[in-house]
């Protein structure tokens, strides 16, 4: 089997991140401050927010909450601001994890406006700068989890920051696999999954909150500390009650250290000439449509295509069960892209690379669409 669907979970793990689950499980739990007993690992989430801080471009390590993941982030900040006499916008480009935040909880949808993509996935600058200042937040990904563009988040930072508004980042897609530089951006929020290019397990996630920002607890409950306090002060928040999942956290750091000490550089370069190498490999074949930037383009390591004559799913299905190559198919939870650059209501077929991913997985690719193409020839 063919693994190319990295950007919905990465895949294989890194032995560490294995090895650290596998320990975790089989030893004596950690109390979590709700025990007498004491562990070498009692430290183990400050160790993965210090771990996660430095992929994540943060010098504020403790400014770093678990979640099991981005959409749990997203509902975080969306739900514990006040946005009364505040505008929302969002890029054209996001995923449902903020989309369908905006559009189910009451009273978002009436003052959020969309920010338009180019056909490529990139946000038009022209319209950033033409929104009007006040006060709110503009939500944008990093890198789009359709098309691969990468948004350049300096320039768009300083736009978003002039008008007044917070930054509210996702970095799902770019976490581990390209610099993030949350501090250089002045982000206010970033919002990330581990499960991803940060190679942890699934159910693992963050956000970033910038100090003073007042974003209301989603959850309370038991925290393992003053157990008597009841009631919390006004703008007093604990953003972690419950048992925290720490083996999948620790995994997570094991994660975040093996992607550290490969090289976040070195990761974003072999996948970039991965990229350029499997998009070249695609544009030669006769029929297929390639969707996003081109190879000199900022991009990270995902690329959609169609094909005529069969749909995205015929596609997927026919590399699956034919060739034993997993893609994804159809809107990819960012359905509001697709309008954009052209790929139509059944979306397409997105193919999702990692450090882990070979030449030779690409020929697979590439040479199974020829022949699907080729067929298609044939019957004609």
């Amino acid at each position: 089997m063919i693994y190319l669907n990295n950007a919905a979970t990465s895949w294989p793990k890194p032995q560490c991140v294995i090895d650290t689950l596998v320990r975790y499980a089989q030893g004596m739990p950690d109390g979590q401050m709700r025990s007498s007993l004491e562990t070498e690992e009692e430290n183990i989430m400050e160790a993965c927010r210090r771990s996660l801080s430095r992929l994540l471009g943060v010098k504020r390590w403790d400014r770093i909450f678990f979640t099991s993941g981005a959409t749990e982030s997203a509902n975080l900040f969306l739900r514990g601001m006040d946005w009364t006499d505040c505008r929302i916008y969002v890029a054209q480009t996001e995923h449902n994890c903020f989309l369908r935040p905006l559009w189910n909880l009451p009273g978002l949808r009436e003052r959020t406006g969309i920010l338009p993509c180019d056909r490529k996935g990139y946000v038009k600058m022209s319209a950033l700068s033409e929104l009007p200042s006040g006060k709110g937040a503009v939500i944008i990904s990093h890198c789009s989890n359709v098309t691969g563009a990468v948004q350049p988040m300096g320039e768009i930072a300083d736009i978003v920051k002039k008008k007044g508004y917070l930054l509210a980042v996702d970095v799902s897609q770019s976490a581990g696999c390209m610099p993030v530089e949350g501090d250089a951006w002045k982000a206010d929020i970033l919002i990330f999954t581990g499960h991803k290019s940060l190679m942890g397990p699934q159910g693992t996630g963050g956000i970033y909150i910038r100090e003073g920002l007042p974003v209301r607890p989603l959850k309370y409950g038991g925290t393992g500390r003053e157990s008597g306090k009841l009631l919390y002060a006004p703008g007093e928040y604990d953003y972690e009650p419950g048992t925290q999942n720490l083996p999948g956290i620790a995994a997570l750091r094991a994660g975040a250290d093996y992607v550290y000490e490969f090289g976040v550089e070195k990761i974003s370069r072999k996948e970039r000439e991965n990229m350029a190498y499997l998009q070249d490999g695609l544009k030669e074949i006769p029929g297929i449509h390639l969707f996003g930037p081109e190879n000199t383009e900022p991009r990270g390591p995902i690329l959609s295509f169609g094909m005529d004559g069969l749909t995205p799913a015929d596609i997927s299905y026919i590399l699956k069960d034919s060739y034993g190559i997993i893609v994804r198919e159809g809107l990819q939870c960012a359905p509001l892209i697709h309008e954009c650059i052209g790929s139509g209501k059944e979306g397409t077929v997105r193919v999702s690379i990692s450090c882990a991913t070979g030449r030779e997985e690409i020929d697979a690719l590439t040479g199974a669409v020829r022949e699907i193409g080729g067929a298609l020839t044939h019957a004609d």
